[in-house]
C-alpha cells in the first residue's frame, strides 16, 4: 500500500456499501465521507445484494420506489400535523404557515393538503413587503437552511454563529425572535442514565487531571461507552474515542455486548486511523472494560500510550466524551426508536461520520467542525 494512503476498517467499508444499496448516490457518499467514486464503486462490486428470504430479493430501484411512496405519505401527514393549529384560522395564517415551511415541503402539496387555492396563495405572497420584511425573509431562509442541514440540532447560538460565517451579522436576540416566528428550536430530549454498579472500584492513576488543553492532535484521547436501545435486540453499546484537540471522534465500535472487546476495538480503530507516533494519554473511567488485564496488555503493547483513569464517581474527569455522548443522545438517539441493532448501527455511523465529525461546528474549537480542526493541525505540522 502506498505511503500516506488512507486505511479503512472492514466495518467502515461494509457500512458505505450498505448506504449505497439503501439509495445513497456515489456523489453523496463521495462528498459526505471524503471518498473517491472509484473507491466506493470497488467496494460495491465486492459485495453482492442480500436476499430478503430464500426465494426473494429486492432491487435498489424497488427499494427506492417504496421509500419514495412512504416519504410522500409521511410528508403529507407531517404537513397536517404542523398545520393543525392553522387550518381552522383565517386563510392568511395558513398562507404564512405555507411560506414558513416552503423549504421543508412543496408548495403545491401543502396547498392541496391544507385545502387552499394556489392562485390565492401566490396573490397573497406577491403583495409588496417592507424592507424589514424582505430582509427578515432572507435571513429566515438562511436560518431554515442551517437548521435543516443540522437535522434540527442547532439552537440559536450556533445558528447565529453560522449566520455570521455566511456574512449575515445580526444579534442573538434577533436570531431567537426569527426562530420563534418560524417555530424552530434545538432538539432537547432527556438522556437515559443507567443505574450505577455497586461493585467495589479500585482507584487508578489520573494523569489527565481534568486538563483538557492540548497543542495539537494525538496528544490526549478520551474514551467511554454509552447505551443505545433497540426494539428487537434490546440494549446495544457504543464505545467512542475522542481527540481532545479537534474534538473529533477518531475511533468507535458498536456491539450487542458491553465488554473489553468493544472498548479495545474502538481504541484499535483510533490507532489505525490516526497512526500516532509520539507518546499520548488515553483517559477512561474505571469501568471493568478499561481496567481489565486484556485492555492493559494491549495499551502496554503500543509502547506510546499512557492510560489515565477518572476518579471514583467523578464523571467530570471525563467530561468531554460524556458531552459527546450527551449530544449524540439529544440530537439523534432519543429522537427515534431503532428497530434493531443494524438500524441503530447505520444511524450512529451517519451521525458520527457525516454529521458530527465533518459538519457540526463546535464552540470549544472556534465554531468549526472537528475534521476541519484536524485538517488545519495537519497542515501546520
Amino acid at each position: 500500500m502506498a505511503r500516506g494512503q488512507k486505511q479503512y476498517t472492514k466495518e467502515f467499508k461494509h457500512t458505505i456499501v450498505e448506504l449505497y444499496n439503501a439509495g445513497k448516490s456515489l456523489a453523496e457518499l463521495s462528498s459526505e465521507y471524503a471518498l473517491s467514486k472509484s473507491t466506493i464503486t470497488g467496494w460495491v462490486k465486492k459485495n453482492k445484494p442480500v436476499a430478503v428470504d430464500k426465494d426473494t430479493t429486492i432491487t435498489a430501484a424497488d427499494y427506492q420506489a417504496v421509500l419514495k411512496k412512504m416519504a410522500r405519505l409521511e410528508e403529507e401527514n407531517e404537513i397536517l400535523k404542523k398545520g393543525h393549529g392553522h387550518i381552522r384560522k383565517e386563510v392568511t395564517t395558513v398562507f404564512e404557515f405555507i411560506t414558513n415551511n416552503k423549504k421543508y415541503h412543496d408548495i403545491k402539496l401543502m396547498c392541496k393538503v391544507l385545502k387552499v387555492s394556489r392562485s390565492s396563495y401566490y396573490k397573497w405572497l406577491n403583495k409588496k413587503p417592507s424592507n424589514r420584511e424582505i430582509e427578515n425573509a432572507k435571513i429566515e431562509e438562511k436560518i431554515i437552511d442551517i437548521h435543516k442541514e443540522s437535522k434540527n440540532r442547532y439552537g440559536a447560538i450556533k445558528i447565529n454563529k453560522a449566520l455570521k460565517s455566511s456574512g449575515v451579522t445580526i444579534s442573538l436576540k434577533r436570531t431567537q425572535r426569527l426562530m420563534k416566528k418560524l417555530g424552530i428550536k434545538s432538539v432537547i430530549v432527556k438522556k437515559y442514565r443507567p443505574t450505577s454498579s455497586k461493585k467495589k472500584i479500585e482507584a487508578q492513576e489520573n494523569i489527565l487531571k481534568r486538563d483538557f488543553t492540548t497543542t495539537t492532535i494525538n496528544e490526549k484521547w478520551v474514551t467511554d461507552i454509552t447505551y443505545i436501545h433497540t426494539v428487537k435486540d434490546g440494549w446495544c453499546y457504543l464505545a467512542s474515542v475522542m481527540d481532545l484537540y479537534s474534538r473529533k471522534i477518531i475511533g468507535y465500535a458498536m456491539s450487542r455486548s458491553i465488554d473489553t472487546t468493544l472498548a479495545l476495538q474502538a481504541v484499535k480503530n483510533a490507532i489505525k486511523l490516526q497512526k500516532p507516533t509520539k507518546e499520548l494519554i488515553l483517559h477512561s473511567d474505571l469501568g471493568c472494560q478499561y481496567t481489565s488485564s486484556a485492555f492493559k496488555e494491549y495499551i502496554d503493547s503500543t509502547k506510546i500510550i499512557k492510560h489515565s483513569f477518572s476518579g471514583k464517581g467523578c464523571p467530570y474527569d471525563n467530561a468531554c466524551i460524556e458531552s459527546f455522548h450527551a449530544s449524540l443522545k439529544k440530537e439523534e438517539v432519543n429522537l427515534v426508536n431503532y428497530f434493531d441493532y443494524d438500524t441503530a448501527r447505520l444511524a450512529i455511523f451517519e451521525y458520527i461520520e457525516a454529521w458530527y465529525n465533518r459538519k457540526r461546528i463546535h464552540g470549544s474549537i472556534g465554531y468549526i467542525s472537528p475534521q476541519k480542526c484536524e485538517d488545519l493541525a495537519r497542515k501546520i505540522a
